[in-house]
């Protein structure tokens, strides 16, 4: 089967009927089929153009968005995969400025996408840099490089003089030129034309001369920027006889750094380089991933923006009419997920990374059809059918609490709805209380009665929670819930109970090392986790980050009980955040530079005090008899840390673990990192008290009351230490909830009592009772005093 370019869909970038992107001809898949697998029908068009009759775009954008998919349903299938419909056996790169004749891959290698972003549902996350640094693959011969002299500063004076003269000519010369293919891509930009540059070290491109050149571009005629467009196309439309080789590769870097497809009227051409780069095979996306790396800051921040927006308006275009059916191009968003998982490997394997993960979430997803994704990658895993669970970065933590809710709630009605068949099926009286997990507690014996309510009540861990205070008429609506999480929590994470010991350096708790006969309250501790995740409950819990690292580790809980849970690769970092002054101690060790045998004369053990009793641990068989030396300090540094916050607490934490999983097992928590665990079970620490202050209600005051100004006055001048403070005042914890502030349903209530007394806080209801003070000095010195000094009065 051979691919043609007949006469005329080119209007996608506005190109003469002689000057359109390729259409196959014979019986090969549509574009709409690599994604879903329906069939479009063909069709046929005599005659055929060679590619240099490609005339300028002209400035009628608008038909450029539309054009390249336009015609015949199949017309672009050869864009979908290059690489996997060629022998890979064969040599060389042969002409590419010959016709095209390629052979058409079948329906199913068109399908037959390489992994980009890695099965979630592994148990074992392996890293993209887990290919080795140099693929022992034979590299094809690199075709030879034109002759191109021109530097940054000829560029530059090029400019200028174009500016000041009006003459464009030399720099149009200059654009047309660099981008008509991808040779005289890497010609102009490739550092030294005669090195191949084929490490993932270096990927030889001269990212100041690339960042010069695109930067001037938006500041150019429009007919210079129209022949890097049509220069574009070229590129796209060569023939491939073989592997790509590292200058193809380099091109597809350098292009996806172009402005220009911030610009709807160019996303056609946009979806095609990123439909070819998502088809390259899983070497070729290795070397981009380690290239992409390099990229400054800024520069891959705008590429990933770019992404992100392409998706965001392929899904919800401001002008429908700017782009193709949907039905013609289901594999724009599929492609370009794909190249931004790219990215995102690029950004995972720097420390720190180049940018946030929440750099990579796309709003734009609230506001999908969540469940029907979530249900359809359940179904059908990372299959061929595209879901964005296939790709957790991309969905941001407030549409992942809305999966992992309505999952909740799912399982809850399936509970529930369970319980009361098996009732009526054994002729028995239903009892609304069969939906719910009823927790029944002494105040005077908490930690026990919900150690035994928990464990007698496992098989309904997963209904609605419902807390009744023994001895106490009340209604559960929501208050007597959080008051038990709160009460449980300052309980079992007091210094004194022993389960969890207090860092002042970190500010955060870490599991005891104790020995002990019995761990299930550190069971409890998970399912108090689980329970609050499950029933949307904030808790004012400081762990560390590793710890939700080895929560998710691995994120379903193994069929095999003798499988190994919540261990997971710990580094000196995760210990920083622990305990900072040890992790210092070894962090001078292995940068020492003395003789660390003899100065040192340590070992490989490490010692515990344990209720008054020193004991001694080998760190690996016979460690006590091996020293530590300058050839083996890492060795010993990695073991200690391992033994800190792995070995020594395993079985304390293999119960949390299980404990937190009897409650939240959902294959929902394979799109979530631990960042994200954390901020659903503890809140975000990002505060944001305008916010707060628009979505307050009031009871007995009105927002446009002094009384109100004042304290909003007040609040909004508060330094974040003290804002804090006023937050875990009145509800019980200093962070937000996944939602925002509005979440929180903030109430401030007049209070009829003397303006001498504090203010009072019931945190089970987030409300605050604020006494109408005379005025704001008054005010404010109450409020700080209320607020500091909120342990043990004031406190409800």
């Amino acid at each position: 089967m051979s691919l043609q370019s007949p006469p005329a869909a080119a209007a996608a970038a506005g190109l003469s009927p002689g000057a359109e992107l390729e259409r196959e001809q014979g019986s090969a898949a549509p574009p709409a089929a690599e994604e879903d697998g329906e069939d479009e029908e063909e069709e046929e068009e005599e005659g055929e153009k060679e590619r240099d009759e490609l005339p300028a775009i002209p400035a009628a954008c608008g038909a450029a968005a539309g054009g390249l998919e336009r015609g015949a349903k199949n017309q672009f299938s050869t864009f979908s995969n290059f690489i996997t419909t060629i022998n890979q056996k064969k040599e060389g790169t042969g002409n590419r400025n010959s016709p095209t004749q390629l052979v058409i891959p079948s329906i199913k290698n068109v399908r037959d996408l390489p992994p980009i972003c890695l099965d979630v549902r592994q148990k074992q996350r392996i890293s993209i840099d887990t290919l080795p640094q140099e693929l022992k693959a034979r590299v094809p011969p690199q075709p030879s490089l034109p002759i191109r002299t021109k530097t940054v500063k000829d560029f530059q004076d090029d400019m200028e003089k174009a500016k000041s003269s009006g003459d464009w000519k030399a720099v149009h010369e200059f654009y047309s030129t660099t981008f008509d293919s991808f040779l005289e891509i890497n010609a102009a930009f490739k550092k030294d034309a005669n090195s191949p540059f084929n490490t993932t070290e270096d990927s030889g491109i001269n990212a100041k001369f690339v960042n010069v050149v695109y930067d001037a571009l938006l500041n150019t005629p429009q007919d210079v920027q129209k022949s890097v467009l049509k220069g574009i196309i070229n590129g796209l439309l060569q023939e491939w006889k073989g592997p790509r080789t590292k200058d193809d590769l380099r091109a597809y870097c350098i292009l996806l750094q172009n402005p220009q497809f911030s610009n709807t009227s160019t996303y056609v051409i946009y979806a095609h380089l990123l439909r070819q780069i998502a088809a390259l095979t899983e070497a070729d996306h290795h070397f981009l991933v380690h290239w992409s790396k390099k990229i400054a800051q800024r520069r891959f921040k705008q590429v990933v923006d770019r992404l992100l927006q392409f998706i965001s308006l392929r899904l919800f275009p401001a002008k429908p009419e700017e782009f193709p059916p949907m039905v013609k191009c289901t594999w724009w968003i599929p492609s370009a997920t794909k190249v931004l998982a790219l990215f995102n490997a690029a950004n995972s394997l720097i420390s720190p990374p180049i940018i946030s993960y929440t750099d990579f979430y796309n709003s734009t997803l609230d506001h999908i059809d969540l469940m029907e994704e979530y249900h359809n990658w359940q179904c059908y895993g990372n299959s061929h059918r595209f879901s964005f669970c296939q790709h957790p970065f991309i969905i941001s933590i407030a549409a992942k609490k809305v999966i992992i809710q309505r999952d909740s709630e799912q399982q809850m009605i399936s509970i529930a709805r369970q319980s009361l068949v098996d009732k009526v099926s054994r002729r028995q009286k239903p009892d609304m209380n069969m939906l719910f997990l009823n927790v029944k507690v002494r105040r005077t014996h908490l930690v026990s009665d919900s150690l035994d309510e928990l464990t007698r009540k496992r098989a309904d861990l997963k209904k609605k929670l419902k807390v009744t205070f023994v001895g106490e008429a009340g209604l559960d609506m929501g208050g007597l819930t959080k008051e038990w999480f709160l009460l449980l929590i300052r309980q079992i994470f007091h210094p004194d109970y022993g389960m969890f010991t207090y860092h002042k350096d970190s500010h955060c708790h870490w599991f005891s090392s104790f020995k002990c006969d019995n761990y299930s309250e550190f069971r409890l501790v998970g399912a108090l986790m689980g329970l609050a995740v499950y029933n949307s409950i904030t808790l004012d819990i400081r762990f560390p980050p590793c710890c939700y690292k080895k929560l998710l580790s691995p994120p379903i809980v193994p069929c095999d009980h003798n499988t190994l849970v919540g261990i997971c690769d710990i580094t000196l970092d995760d210990l920083f955040q622990i305990m900072p002054e040890l992790a210092h101690g070894l962090s001078e060790l292995l940068s020492y530079e003395g003789n660390v045998e003899e100065d040192f004369y340590s070992t490989f053990q490490v010692f515990q005090e344990e209720f008054g009793v020193i004991k001694s641990y080998n760190l690996k068989p016979n460690g006590d008899k091996i020293p530590v030396t300058n050839q083996n300090r890492k060795e010993y540094v990695q073991l200690y840390v391992d033994f800190l916050l792995n070995k020594s607490i395993y079985k304390q934490f293999a119960a949390f673990y299980y404990g937190f999983h009897s409650v939240c097992a959902s294959y929902a928590l394979l799109l979530l990192r631990p960042e994200e665990v954390e901020i659903l079970v503890c809140g975000s620490p990002e505060l944001d008290m305008s916010a707060l202050q628009r979505s307050t209600q009031y009871e007995g005051y009105q927002k446009t009351d002094v009384t109100i100004r004042y304290f909003w006055d007040v609040v909004l001048g508060f330094s974040l230490d003290l804002q804090k403070k006023l937050l875990h005042f009145a509800t019980g914890s200093d962070r937000v909830p996944v939602g925002g502030m509005a979440d929180l349903n903030f109430k401030i209530s007049k209070s009829e009592t003397s303006t001498n007394w504090l203010p009072v806080a019931h945190t089970c209801f987030n409300q605050l009772c604020l006494p109408p003070y005379k005025n704001k000095k008054e005010l404010k010195q109450k409020l700080i005093i209320g607020i500091s000094n909120a342990e043990g009065f004031g406190l409800e």
